[in-house]
């Protein structure tokens, strides 16, 4: 016998699981399948890497979901994202660091990933969402009318049809697979991982009184740490259960895999350019919990979404890098996108123009969003030119793709259609600055000073981000994108000032035509300091 629902996922991990319920939440009477593999429980902080969020995310989660209660009472608050210019150094006091020192206005999370996924496959069934645990996926058809399942479960085979069939497999990617959409990029890093049941306090490294004193709260232990050196970053994550997520993410150009493939060989690389952690991590040994590696770990997807109802989500899609945790915000994006989907469906409308439009968009951010990876891993042990791109960075996440996301503009096709030329003015102004960072980093002196890059210090920064909580109709939606438009412009105004300064060989003409462009159509952009002596007000709209 056959079984039916209206939607089968593929993968109940947390893209599947958070598709089902935002899917139940949008539609209280659908009928949501999600068959996993994995029985649970499974496993608290041994589990998955991607414990970091972020603000579409975090968004996502606490807001779309209305998983607030869990994640203040179960899970960590982030203290925003931190970088220390350590490598092979141990003295992590007397480096550059870059950071906040006071939280922001919108909450972050880290979560523990293990933790999570019980509780939202517990949450799911209390909404209505049928969940097979210990299900393996053995074939399926993508057919019309509907499509069906051959899935195994308890020694016996079952099989399900549905209208909508939906891939939350990860990286196994069964439709991807199925159809030949694989799409390699030019992204060429691995990444190791392992888990350590015991805390690890940066702030325990030091005992500058002074130093210690930069961050109010004295919480850097719950910031996601970039231990950064050329071609290279190391994260420290912690978990709520008590244990501490440590990764290594390299270029593998510049640090192949098979010098970190092994925990003794991770162990050896973090010694030479990590030492300070290194010996924190030996005195806890007996603590390791897991550890795991992936090769060449980004890669894109040729179609995501189609008018014939199936549709991929999370790394059974597109996956780009963790340097800046984007995992969840694009899982949040592309859940957002098949719930429309299934609601024009539902409203009977056609899918597929929708879906056309929609993977347009996806594809495209995930375009622009690789360009912040794609080569830029030499800058990261650049002192000079690194705390410039994670500004610019924040304020183009910030200022556009997080906020479509965050003021529900994200699948608003008429609205998407009237901000066209602003969002293609500034995904053109980024892929030009980031070429113009790796020209700057080839020649830069790559000076480090035992500072702080303290990003509070900048109203223009803390504002951006602060605004995200506001509440926008349409005309201030849009008049607030134009003024975000304008302040990247006016950013590459003081970078362009600033390197031209010291280094006048630094080609920076590409970036001055865009800014020209801009001038002549909207006016000169406004002043945006990146030092705290010299701010003046930007003004952004109400």
């Amino acid at each position: 016998m056959t079984e039916r629902a209206d939607v089968v996922i593929m993968g109940g991990g947390l893209a599947g699981l958070t598709l089902a319920l935002q899917l139940r939440r949008r539609f209280p009477a659908l009928d949501v399948t999600v068959l996993e593999r994995t029985r649970h429980p499974v496993p608290i902080a041994a589990h998955k890497v991607g414990e970091s969020s972020v603000e579409i995310g975090a968004r996502y989660f606490d807001t779309v979901l209305g998983l607030k209660e869990h994640l203040r009472t179960r899970q960590l608050p982030k203290f925003g994202f931190r970088f220390f210019l350590s490598d092979g150094r141990a003295d992590i006091d007397r480096v550059l660091e870059v950071g906040i020192t006071r939280y922001l206005a919108i909450p972050t999370y880290q979560i523990d990933r293990g933790i999570f996924e019980n509780f939202l496959a517990e949450h799911a069934q209390q909404c209505g969402v049928r969940f097979i645990d210990g299900a393996t996926v053995r074939g399926f058809t993508l057919e019309e009318p509907e499509h069906e399942v051959l899935y195994e479960h308890g020694g016996a085979e079952h099989r399900i049809s549905a209208r909508w069939l939906i891939d939350a497999s990860g990286r196994a990617g069964l439709i991807k697979r199925r159809l030949g959409l694989e799409e390699p990029n030019d992204h060429d890093a691995n990444g190791v991982w392992f888990r350590i049941g015991a805390r690890l306090d940066i702030d325990d490294w030091s005992s500058d009184s002074e130093w210690l004193a930069r961050c109010t709260p004295r919480d850097r232990w719950l910031s996601t740490s970039h231990l950064v050196g050329e071609g290279y970053w190391v994260w420290l994550i912690p978990l709520a259960s008590g244990s501490h997520s440590v990764g290594i993410v390299a270029d593998a150009k510049l640090h192949p895999l098979g010098g970190m493939s092994s925990f003794e060989r991770a162990m050896q690389w973090l010694h030479r350019h990590q030492p300070q952690l290194a010996q924190e991590l030996e005195t806890r040994r007996e603590a390791l919990q897991d550890f795991a590696f992936l090769r060449r770990f980004s890669y894109g997807c040729k179609q995501v979404f189609s008018g014939a109802r199936w549709a991929s989500t999370g790394e059974a899609g597109v996956f780009l890098d963790p340097f800046y945790s984007p995992g969840s915000d694009f899982i949040a994006i592309a859940n957002t996108y098949i719930t429309e989907l299934i609601a024009k469906d539902r409203s009977g409308e056609p899918v597929a123009p929708f879906a056309t439009i929609f993977e347009r968009l996806y594809l495209s951010f995930y375009r622009s969003t690789l360009s912040l990876y794609l080569d830029q891993y030499p800058i990261f042990g650049d002192p000079e030119v690194l705390p410039i791109k994670v500004y610019w960075d924040y304020a183009y996440y910030w200022g556009v793709l997080c906020h479509l996301f965050v003021h529900g503009r994200i699948a608003d096709i008429p609205m998407l259609g009237a901000v066209r030329d602003e969002l293609a003015s500034t995904f053109e102004l980024n892929q030009a600055m980031q070429r113009f960072l790796r020209e700057w980093s080839r020649v830069s002196r790559k000076r480090n000073s035992p500072t702080i890059v303290d990003q509070n210090a900048l109203g223009w920064f803390v504002e951006l981000n602060r605004e995200l909580q506001d509440e926008l109709g349409d005309d201030a939606f849009k008049a607030r994108l134009h003024d975000h438009c304008a302040l990247l412009h006016g950013l590459a105004v003081e970078i362009l000032s600033r390197v031209a300064a010291d280094y006048p060989q630094v080609d920076g003409s590409a970036l001055r035509a865009l800014i020209r462009v801009h001038t002549e159509k909207s006016g000169a952009p406004p002043r945006v300091p990146l030092s705290p002596d010299v701010e003046r007000p930007v003004a952004l709209a109400g």
